[in-house]
């Protein structure tokens, strides 16, 4: 073979004129049209300059079948004008035959490589019987262009891919999932899902793999390529694949799935449907998934300290006179706005009020649609007599290799990733005893800007006497957005026991005092019984 674009001595032939001769020792040739500036596929019969190809296909309207182990079928639209006579659309197919099995790989990868343009039709248009009309991914579907767009955008740059990549319990818990269990990669085929920087392809081949498809949708890709090509003895079982896998085509089944598909709260981005769609698409029935099980956890949290940081935010919408201005009547609205806000932070476990119940999500069986929306029930035992501030989440994923099972926490306590934990902090606390119990519902929604809307309810239930009843005391409800959290990173993370908490002096809006005061970021004279007050929490 000449070049990754270029394939002498294959054979095609138009179906649709069956008595035509196939044309053997053909070329086939990737590039791009001088006409139209488009990418194309040029089949040259022998004998006949390239630049006077004998078919030249439009990629953009082109789609490739699998016939066999090195038979393609090529479909695409063409167009008849006649003098006098309207323009016609029909599809024609030209069965394209490969000398090897290894050449019919390379020309599918070249063919999706080539291939950029999508067309669809328009919401209610009719199509033209017998024109090619290749229909939106499901991606599309279901995802905002807008989103997608900053979202690819983001991925696509190599500060983010760092700061993934520096996330040692992230990258080096990868790293020991493949290295451990060798005996799952080596020999066999794997796809890496949203390959990103192709860290994980790179892992997958030093483990064995006998090849590597890296699929990576953003301009990642050719960073990707970059690196594997630096890196020779590896890379040269690596195949890079820039599009989504709700589109590429891979000629062969994979046996193995790798990807980090993991978002705040596990599911944020929504990353995992396409790591679903992936296993349906490409990977053999008694395949293997890294990860393999996804978990969330949930546990309830007092934190007297960061609630009323969030409620001090809405402090400043209670002023009557900002430059001859009543800002008061959006306090209310400012107050809920700041508590729609799940918070990202590393916090200390001792702030947890009961042990935590976790909602499991197993890769290999669900289905995509389960992603959709995730109800799950909350009961928890109040460890000990306090104010309830919210639910706090964290998720971990399972490697489930053949030699060894290996665990990826973000649970508090552990060693943090860039993924931290999340808190989903009410309005309205709730006062509980110990040994209350506390239900209640953590309902996440997807929705098409890549996230979740986060609906929270949690109840006091009735305790002591009667207890056995039934009953609720008392109910607080939150409506929170996932995809804007607030990343309180730089705070104190500080821990204190729970009597201590209700005495603490806690930041204003705008500190004054010592200047030690100050540095610590506390504020002379601000307790929590007032900011209740100020706030209509008594």
């Amino acid at each position: 073979m000449a070049s990754p674009d270029l394939f002498p001595n294959v054979a095609f032939s138009d179906v649709s004129a069956s008595a035509a001769p196939a044309a053997e020792g053909a070329t086939a040739a990737f590039g791009v049209s001088a006409a139209t500036g488009g990418p194309r596929l040029s089949l040259v019969k022998a004998g006949k300059p390239e630049v006077e190809p004998t078919v030249e296909i439009d990629l953009s309207d082109a789609q490739i079948f699998k016939l066999g182990a090195s038979e393609w079928l090529c479909v695409y639209g063409e167009s008849e004008a006649k003098a006098g006579v309207e323009e016609k659309s029909f599809s024609r197919a030209i069965k394209v035959v490969l000398r090897t099995e290894a050449e019919s790989k390379a020309f599918s990868l070249a063919f999706q490589r080539w291939k950029q343009q999508v067309i669809s039709g328009k919401a209610g248009e009719p199509l033209e019987n017998g024109s090619i009309i290749a229909s939106r991914s499901k991606f599309d579907t279901k995802i905002e262009a807008s989103s997608a767009k900053m979202y690819f955008h983001y991925y696509g740059q190599l500060l983010h891919q760092q700061n993934m990549l520096q996330d040692f319990v992230r990258t080096g818990t990868y790293y020991a999932a493949v290295m451990e269990n060798r005996s799952d990669f080596e020999g066999r085929v794997v796809v890496d899902v949203g390959a990103g920087s192709g860290i994980l392809s790179l892992f997958a081949a030093q483990a064995g793999a006998r090849h590597v498809y890296a699929v990576e949708a953003s301009e990642m890709a050719e960073h990707a390529q970059r690196l594997i090509s630096g890196n020779p003895s590896l890379g040269q079982r690596i195949t890079v694949i820039k599009g989504k896998v709700e589109e590429v085509e891979l000629p062969e089944k994979a046996d193995i799935l790798i990807s980090e598909p993991m978002g705040t709260l596990l599911v944020n981005e929504r990353m995992l449907e396409s790591y679903v769609i992936a296993r349906d698409r490409f990977l053999a029935p008694d395949g293997k998934m890294f990860p393999t099980t996804g978990r969330i956890h949930m546990a309830p949290f007092s934190d007297e300290y960061l609630y009323v940081e969030m409620a001090n935010k809405a402090l400043f919408w209670q002023q009557h006179n900002f430059f001859g201005v009543d800002l008061t009547p959006l306090h209310g609205s400012a107050f809920q706005g700041y508590f729609s806000q799940p918070v990202v932070d590393a916090f200390d476990p001792r702030l947890l009020i009961s042990p935590p119940t976790y909602h499991t999500l197993d890769f290999t069986s669900m289905k995509e649609e389960e992603l959709y929306e995730i109800d799950i029930p909350l009961s928890f035992v109040a460890s000990v007599g306090t104010r309830v501030h919210g639910l706090a989440c964290w998720f971990d994923v399972l490697f489930n290799g053949s030699t060894v099972q290996r665990w990826l926490t973000t649970a508090p306590g552990s060693p943090t990733t860039h993924w931290y934990q999340l808190r989903c902090v009410l309005s309205q606390p709730l006062y509980v005893m110990a040994g209350q119990e506390i239900t209640g519902r953590l309902h996440l929604v997807a929705h098409s800007a890549q996230s979740y809307t986060i609906y929270l309810t949690m109840s006091a239930k009735m305790w002591g006497v009667g207890a056995e009843q039934g009953g609720i005391l008392q109910t607080s409800t939150g409506k929170l957005e996932l995809k804007e959290p607030y990343y309180r990173l730089s705070q104190p993370q500080s821990y204190m026991p729970q009597d201590q908490q209700q005495q603490q002096q806690l930041p204003s809006l705008q500190p004054q005092g010592s200047e030690q005061q100050m540095q610590e970021g506390l504020s002379p004279g601000i307790t929590i019984d007032q900011v209740d007050q100020e706030c209509g929490l008594h």
